[in-house]
């Protein structure tokens, strides 16, 4: 999960990736910023999101994202 903090604090170096749980929840990544976080997250990752992977819960948290690339590519970062 390391590389996908550096990866993500890279993208957006205003917000606390470490300890911040609410990314979406509290307007840190608002729609045009999950947008581009989605195809960044692609090219990265070489994974494909499905638009019914899209939603607050996937998104919220390097948890969350982390979860999402791990379901979605079969081994994660």
């Amino acid at each position: 999960m390391g590389n996908l903090i550096v990866f993500l604090a890279n993208m957006f170096p205003a917000i606390d990736f470490e300890s911040e749980t609410t990314l979406v929840e509290n307007g840190l990544l608002d729609s045009l910023d999950l947008f581009g976080l989605i195809a960044a997250l692609e090219q990265e990752y070489n994974v494909s999101i499905p638009m019914e992977e899209i939603s607050p819960k996937n998104f919220n948290s390097v948890m969350g994202i982390s979860s999402l690339i791990t379901r979605l590519s079969g081994s994660g970062e």
